[in-house]
């Protein structure tokens, strides 16, 4: 695996939150990363903060917002064409959220307020690790001082509410995108990226656990999902899939992992649908306590759909987490969940909206020993080629070691001028 030289140069990652406890792959990179021997400096824009891993992370102070007073004019001087293409891009293009356009409001701020300590001490490099507010940072401060950037995009960046507001014009000056999923990849070239400059590369766990061994009687059958209680993951469906297999007569426990907007209403569902017994909402619990959870469950469930916003899980980590460890997968083929999971060969794809056929994969998983092991190598099989994040990350890795090699001229890159639109 590749590792950079004795005297790293300096990349310098940013996120919205960093440290998340919901987004652990976040974690995962940068601790890979750190053992690859990577000179990070880590900023997070919204929340966070802290130290990660002996790391300082830089957490921004809105209060320097206030700045902006006067960090603005003096920055419109410096770079006039850079002000007239925000201001137009302001009156002609309307945001496709409030949250978002506060989101890229905030990238914004970022970059013009930490411009002239970025303009004294350069990193080598900047990465977005999200296509909203860290892109948007390092967008605008490559078009302040020319720092090379690359970032990523993920399905919420891409998907929702039609996709991040100024996301084409941020990745089409990015040397190159990181997406985890091809559907990721497929919808950025349907946004007219091109092609050799999207990378997929997955996220990833820092060591595989050992496989537990499958319970000989799966009666009642342990069932869990572990999400966020919003539209997208479908969790009404999922419900009254629980409210079938009960009235089908299949014996089961279920344990919902998870907190969010959903919850009360769910809740409230789950009594009227007189499954309240069965099924437990234990709210958010920290990693290795999902890691506990996963270990009692049989089978994981995922019943994702595409929400009216268009958002859409991409492929949640918690399938390949689960893979992994030996828990048997039934998902919806919504987003990318069918990159990791094959119908009957990694797992079972069934549609929400065909409940009968859950019941019939369920029923089929508690009692087919020969097919639930078979189900089991086959989904550890694609966790151990894919979802390894020290090889992930040398990969992205390479890659940043390939922007930062020195121009052919060995002069540093010209500042840039205005795009063409």
């Amino acid at each position: 695996m590749p590792t950079l030289s004795a005297a790293p140069p300096v990349i310098a990652y940013f996120f919205t939150t960093f440290p998340k406890s919901t987004e652990t792959f976040l974690q995962r990179e940068i601790v890979a990363m750190k053992q690859h021997g990577v000179n990070l400096r880590l900023f997070s824009l919204w929340g966070g903060g802290g130290t990660f891993r002996g790391l300082p992370v830089r957490r921004f102070n809105k209060w320097r917002l206030l700045t902006l007073f006067w960090l603005i004019p003096y920055e419109a001087w410096r770079r006039p064409e850079v002000l007239r293409q925000l201001l137009h891009g302001l009156r002609t293009r309307r945001a496709p959220s409030w949250l978002n356009f506060w989101e890229n409001m905030l990238g914004a701020g970022f970059a013009c307020v930490f411009a002239r300590e970025f303009r004294r001490d350069p990193p080598a490099w900047i990465h977005a690790a999200w296509g909203g507010a860290p892109a948007t940072a390092a967008w605008l401060l490559w078009r302040i001082d020319g720092h090379r950037f690359s970032a990523a995009a993920h399905a919420y960046d891409i998907f929702e509410h039609g996709g991040d507001w100024w996301l084409r014009d941020k990745l089409e000056h990015a040397a190159f995108i990181h997406t985890s999923t091809e559907m990721g990849r497929r919808a950025l070239i349907d946004l007219g990226m091109r092609p050799d400059r999207i990378h997929c590369i997955r996220r990833g766990l820092d060591r595989l656990p050992v496989v537990k061994p499958l319970r000989p009687s799966r009666a009642p059958l342990h069932l869990i999902c572990v999400a966020r209680l919003v539209e997208k993951k479908g969790l009404h469906h999922q419900l009254r899939l629980y409210a079938t297999l009960q009235a089908a007569g299949v014996p089961f426990a279920a344990r919902i992992v998870g907190d969010g907007p959903l919850r009360a209403e769910l809740e409230q569902l789950a009594g009227r649908l007189g499954i309240a017994a069965v099924v437990t909402f234990t709210g958010h619990l920290p990693q290795h306590e999902v890691w506990s959870q996963l270990a009692w469950a049989d089978v994981l469930l995922h019943t994702g759909v595409i929400a009216a916003s268009g958002d859409r899980d991409g492929l949640p980590n918690v399938i390949p987490e689960a893979m992994s460890l030996g828990v048997l997968v039934v998902t919806s083929p919504a987003a990318a969940t069918t990159e990791a999971v094959t119908h009957e060969t990694s797992g079972i794809v069934a549609a929400v909206e065909a409940p009968d056929a859950w019941v019939a994969a369920l029923r089929r998983l508690a009692v087919d020993d020969a097919f639930a092991e078979e189900l089991r190598r086959s989904a550890r099989r694609w966790v151990e080629e894919n979802f390894d994040a020290h090889r992930n990350a040398a990969r992205l890795l390479t890659l940043f070691e390939g922007a930062i090699a020195p121009l052919p001229s060995g002069n540093p890159p010209a500042t840039p001028s205005a795009p063409g639109r």
